[in-house]
């Protein structure tokens, strides 16, 4: 097991009374999530709740033609599993690690005593289901009426919103399949958003290197999904 202040890093653990945390974390193991480590399988029985430490992790579904679309981005500020607090005992959607990381785990049963038996946690998902949906929902709208560049910049910025640093791996094909686009239309949204100085992708690897460059090169989404979050949840401590 890792030490409490490494738990300390899921903003949702965070914010709940210590004693409540406490209770959450006795229940938990330490799982390793390596890139494309399965999460959830479509429709199958859902045997475990995660809570991101670091990493990320993406809800996506799968069309019939084959191409597959992201839901969600979710990492160290959220929880995947909210089909078993809704009651639920599988998932609809698949999920996998986009970005390697470590989260907590446990059990769905042991996740659902402790829910059961805390006022507090209950309270607190109840506020983080109504910002995933909010995000759910914003991004649908933003699939539909922005343009890939702009998408583009919010997904990165999303994701460098859940990683240390500035640096993380990202193929032009993994990104294009996030997006629901596209490899060359991918290739041309991130060649413009290099020449405008605010990525830099290279091999696979992205650099950060205009944080507020690229939030101006970012549809309004980005910020609308943000805010929402830090109105149910907190801001960033």
């Amino acid at each position: 097991m890792a030490n409490t202040q490494e738990f300390l890093a899921n903003r949702l653990i965070r914010a709940l009374p210590r004693a409540e945390a406490e209770k959450l974390i006795a229940r938990c193991e330490v799982q390793e999530t390596p890139v494309r480590h399965t999460v959830f399988e479509p429709d199958q029985p859902s045997k475990y709740v995660y809570f991101p430490l670091s990493g990320v992790i993406s809800i996506h579904t799968r069309m019939r033609e084959g191409m597959a679309v992201e839901i969600a981005t979710i990492g160290r500020e959220g929880m995947v599993g909210l089909e078993m607090f809704l009651g639920g005992e599988q998932a609809h959607l698949a999920a996998f690690a986009q970005l390697a990381g470590r989260a907590l785990r446990i059990a769905a049963e042991a996740f659902r005593e402790v829910v059961r038996d805390s006022a507090p946690i209950t309270t607190l998902l109840l506020r983080y289901t109504q910002s995933v949906l909010a995000q759910v929902s914003q991004s649908a709208a933003c699939n539909r009426v922005h343009s890939i560049e702009e998408r583009c910049a919010r997904w990165l910025l999303m994701t460098h919103d859940r990683v240390d640093g500035d640096v993380f791996d990202l193929t032009q094909e993994f990104l294009a399949e996030m997006l629901g686009v596209r490899r060359p239309s991918v290739s041309v949204a991130a060649s413009i958003l290099q020449r405008a100085g605010f990525i830099r992708y290279s091999r696979g690897r992205v650099t950060i290197v205009d944080r507020a460059g690229l939030e101006s090169a970012a549809c309004e989404c980005y910020a609308v999904i943000a805010r929402e979050y830090e109105r149910l949840i907190g801001a960033p401590s």
